[in-house]
């Protein structure tokens, strides 16, 4: 200490008590130990402050700011009362804030106040003030009615003291930080409720907290120095001189699950290594984990379950976000032949046709709206390409606030109970126009055939005039004709049963050909066949498959003679599925209302051109023979194509064609 220096360097004619001063200086510094508590240090301070320089009163006061405490007290002063000591803390720590040297003199009357002083009986005063090593205030000492001023050995003495002082009394401070952050972490170390235990490299346990130490129903300090591997720790085996939870001594870091017993813990291993070998420290974390495996556990199994329910079921099941696109789609999409990225992160609406997307769109904005959508039946985009006919229910998906976060959307293909449902009602509604036709054709025909009688002896007539002979003879055409269309409408009302008998479906289409090749010809339209060779039989009426084959020709040919290019018409026949396939493909104008092709006096041509029953007695033959027949644009727009469908003969069929051959 340089205050120190300077004392020893006086000159030697200073008497014995400069000696005696130093020898208490010293034996002051050396009872101001940094490791005592900030209560014993102000004590000792105090007191040897007094006794070296024989003051009256000593008192330190610490603090900073506003805040001020008298931290000890010598002489008559420690009888004062608790709000004397407040009062004179505060004043000496106003007074310390004031700019001055070290060392500072004043009568009490200026320094404390009138009032203060005379309560207090001080006279003159001497401050010194204590600060850190960064200038910062620490605290005052202040020595009161000394009785002599003091020479400059002793102002000397007293600034040493009170450097030592402020170095002594920070590290006071530090040391007490340190004790208090010490306790505070074995605190908190002991308040932790997972197990935690140290060890050195010999596996001798260093430290544990309270919580396992309770667990082994020990104090923790009685567990320091054991063995580890002795302990049986959650179950383990005893293995002496090893640890049961280091399972790779080289990694610094370390987990996994530990079952014991009923419990599982999660054992989290650190290591510690000090520059020696010797010197590691290796600390495990064990932290029950039984609750949240057993959650775990459950969670797997409903999300399995349900998953199980959402992929076997035979509905199409996706999920969408609030702005439409798919999030989610279960097994039963990719079955039906959806790919992944045809179907995740793209919009619902596409999957629909055009037509159709604002009835979804508003069906999708009415969900967002907390408004479930059940059975909305429209036609969706499979995954070959080919439109379906689907039922569709929407329902909100709510989070846990209740705000509608997604769409749950599960679809069903309904296209074979639709077009069974279409066929149901058109029979039905065949069989209820039959019926009518019947009982008006039968009633038509007998005047009808009275028309024709007299009209045919009218004609024979001579004395009827050359010229009511004409009209007579156009009464008889139209009334002829008439009797046409009631043939037609009694054929189509009777359904006659068509004959049981195998037949080569290829042969009916070429006699069918022949009757019409001559008219395709005149009139530059082109024929295409494209017969299988190898066509099974069928069981049939020859007589109505032909006339059959000979409408749907009749209404082609009608149809290409509408439209400004050379005619063309390719005819097909296929095996696929069980059942023999006859396809007749034109270029003409196309089908406007193909849904409505088979009803009964549907017709596109012109008045009396046509009495929209041929396809009705086709659509009757065919499915008397437990076939099928349809009709469709063509896909590049360009005319349209009749398919019929008859199922294949029994295996027995063709012996007997053989042997009714000539």
């Amino acid at each position: 200490m340089r205050a120190l220096k300077r004392i020893r360097e006086v000159p030697s004619r200073l008497d014995g008590s400069f000696e005696s001063l130093l020898a208490q200086f010293s034996a002051t510094t050396l009872e101001l130990n940094p490791s005592l508590g900030t209560a014993e240090f102000a004590r000792r301070l105090t007191t040897r402050a007094s006794e070296m320089l024989g003051a009256r009163a000593v008192v330190l006061v610490l603090g900073g700011g506003s805040e001020w405490e008298v931290a000890a007290l010598t002489g008559p002063a420690h009888r004062w009362e608790e709000m004397v000591q407040r009062r004179l803390a505060a004043a000496l720590g106003e007074q310390a804030g004031v700019p001055s040297s070290a060392l500072r003199f004043g009568s009490g009357t200026m320094m404390l106040g009138r009032e203060l002083a005379e309560a207090l009986g001080w006279r003159d005063l001497i401050l010194v003030r204590l600060t850190e090593s960064e200038g910062e205030l620490l605290g005052v000492l202040c020595l009161a009615d000394l009785g002599r001023e003091l020479s400059a050995t002793e102002s000397q003495l007293l600034e040493a003291l009170a450097s030592h002082a402020s170095v002594a009394l920070e590290n006071v401070r530090l040391f007490s930080r340190i004790e208090r952050s010490r306790k505070q972490w074995v605190e908190d170390f002991d308040a932790i409720t997972d197990f935690i235990v140290v060890h050195d490299h010999n596996g001798r346990v260093l430290r544990l907290n309270r919580a396992l130490a309770d667990l082994l129903g020990m104090p923790p300090t009685e567990a320091i120095g054991r063995d580890i591997g002795k302990m049986e720790l959650l179950a383990s085996p005893a293995q002496p001189g090893r640890c049961p939870f280091c399972r790779n001594t080289r990694a610094a870091l370390e987990e996994f699950v530990h079952p014991a017993g009923e419990s599982t813990y999660l054992v989290s291993t650190s290591r510690i290594h000090a520059g020696e070998e010797d010197d590691g420290r290796t600390i495990h974390v064990l932290k029950d984990i039984t609750d949240r495996r057993e959650a775990e556990r459950r969670y797997r199994r409903e999300r399995d379950f349900n998953r199980n329910i959402l992929n076997n079921t035979q509905s199409m099941i996706l999920v969408l976000d609030t702005v439409g696109l798919v999030s989610y789609a279960n097994r039963r999409c990719y079955e039906a032949g959806y790919r992944e990225p045809e179907l995740l992160g793209r919009p619902l609406v596409e999957m629909v046709p055009q037509a159709r997307r604002p009835t979804l769109a508003e069906a999708l904005e009415r969900t967002l709206d907390g408004t479930a959508v059940e059975n909305l039946e429209l036609p969706v985009f499979r995954g070959n390409g080919t439109a379906g006919h689907f039922s569709i229910s929407l329902s909100p998906m709510r989070d846990e606030q209740g705000h509608i976060n997604s769409i749950v959307v599960v679809m069903a293909d309904i296209t074979d109970s639709a077009d069974l449902q279409a066929k149901l009602m058109h029979t039905e509604k065949m069989a209820a126009l039959g019926q009518l036709v019947s009982g008006v054709a039968h009633e038509v025909n007998n005047p009808l055939a009275a028309i024709v009688g007299f009209t045919d002896l009218l004609l024979e007539n001579p004395e009827v005039p050359s010229d009511a002979k004409e009209e007579l003879r156009v009464i008889l055409q139209e009334a002829q004709r008439t009797r046409v269309i009631v043939q037609n409408l009694l054929s189509f009302a009777r359904h006659m049963p068509a004959q049981r008998e195998p037949v080569r479906v290829n042969s009916i289409v070429r006699q069918t050909l022949q009757l019409r090749a001559y008219d395709f010809s005149n009139h530059g339209v082109q024929m295409t066949e494209r017969f299988d060779d190898e066509l099974p039989l069928t069981i049939g009426d020859t007589h109505q498959l032909q006339q059959v084959f000979l409408n749907i020709l009749n209404n082609a040919y009608d149809a290409i003679q509408e439209v400004r290019r050379p005619g063309k018409m390719e005819i097909t026949t296929s095996h696929r599925d069980g059942q023999v396939e006859i396809a007749f493909r034109d270029n003409g104008p196309g089908i406007s209302h193909p849904e409505r092709i088979f009803d009964p006096f549907f017709t596109t041509k012109e008045v009396g051109k046509g009495t929209g029953l041929g396809l009705s007695i086709c659509y009757g033959i065919i499915h008397a023979h437990q076939g099928e027949i349809v009709a469709r644009n063509n896909a590049d727009g360009i005319g349209c194509t009749f398919v019929v469908r008859l199922p294949v003969a029994g295996q027995g069929a063709e012996l007997l064609v053989t042997e009714s051959a000539p």
